[in-house]
C-alpha cells in the first residue's frame, strides 16, 4: 500500500473525487492546495478509449504549447557537418553521431529529447533498447526525425511537448509550472487536448477521452471536463 505524505493527504482532502471539474476551476484548485518546496509541474493524464494492442489506434506526437513549459529542456542531436553546426547554434545541448551513440550505450541518459536527421538513424537505430523504455526514441510522428534539426531544436526548447500512449492506453504530459497563471495553464491545456483530439484514429469506436485528470507533480489528481476545455 502506498504511504502518502501529510501534505498530500491534506491536499487530497480538499478534492472531491466524485466531481468532474471545469478546467479553470480545477486549475485554481490545484494551485491552491498545499505545495512542495519547489515549483512543481502541472501534469495531465488521459485515459483514451483505444485498444492499446492495436497499432492503428496508438497515439504518438508532439505539440507546441503556446505558453511554454517553464523549464529547461535538454536536447541532444544526431547530425554531422552543416546540420550539426546549425543544431548547436539553435541551442542543442550536445551534438554528435557515432560517438554520441556510444556515450548513450555506455549509460548516459541525462537529456530530455533526442532529435536526429534521417541519415543518422544508422547510429540511433541501435539505441532502441535504451531510449525506447524512456520514451525518448526519435520518431517522424513526433517531429524528432527531421532534415531540419535546427528548427526542431528551437521548437522543443521553446515548449514543444512530446507524448505517446503507454501499454494501458494512457497519455501523460506536462502542461507548465504551478507558478504559471491559470489563464496560461488553460491555454496550454486546450492546445494539448485540441491537438490530441485531432490524432484520433478512425478505428477508435465510442468515446475517445474516457477520463482526464490534472495534478501537480506531488499532488492528487483532479478530474476535468473536456467539453469546456474544447469550447
Amino acid at each position: 500500500m502506498v504511504k502518502h505524505s501529510k501534505r498530500y493527504l491534506q491536499a487530497s482532502a480538499k478534492v472531491d473525487r466524485n466531481k468532474v471539474y471545469e478546467p479553470g476551476e480545477a486549475l485554481k484548485l490545484i494551485k491552491s492546495l498545499p505545495h512542495a518546496k519547489f515549483d512543481e509541474s502541472i501534469e495531465i493524464a488521459i485515459r483514451l478509449g483505444i485498444d492499446p494492442k492495436k497499432t492503428d489506434q496508438l497515439v504518438r506526437g508532439a505539440v507546441s504549447l503556446p505558453k511554454g513549459l517553464g523549464k529547461t529542456i535538454k536536447v541532444i542531436v544526431f547530425a554531422e557537418g552543416d546540420k550539426a553546426k546549425a543544431a548547436k547554434e539553435a541551442g542543442a545541448d550536445e551534438v554528435g553521431s557515432a560517438e554520441l551513440a556510444d556515450k548513450i550505450l555506455g549509460g548516459w541518459t541525462d537529456f530530455d529529447i533526442v532529435i536526429t536527421s534521417p541519415d543518422m538513424m544508422k547510429h540511433v537505430g541501435k539505441l532502441g533498447k535504451v531510449l525506447g523504455p524512456q520514451g525518448k526514441m526519435p520518431s517522424p510522428k513526433s517531429g524528432t526525425v527531421t532534415p531540419d534539426v535546427a528548427a526542431a531544436v528551437k521548437e522543443f526548447k521553446a515548449g514543444k511537448v512530446e507524448f505517446r500512449t503507454d501499454a494501458g492506453g494512457n497519455v501523460h504530459a506536462a502542461l507548465g509550472k504551478r507558478s504559471f497563471a491559470v489563464e496560461d495553464l488553460q491555454a496550454n491545456l486546450q492546445a494539448f487536448l485540441d491537438h490530441l483530439s485531432n490524432l484520433r484514429s478512425p478505428a477508435v469506436k465510442g468515446e475517445f477521452f474516457r477520463k482526464i485528470s490534472i495534478s501537480t507533480t506531488m499532488g492528487p489528481g483532479v478530474q476535468i471536463r473536456w467539453e469546456v476545455a474544447h469550447a
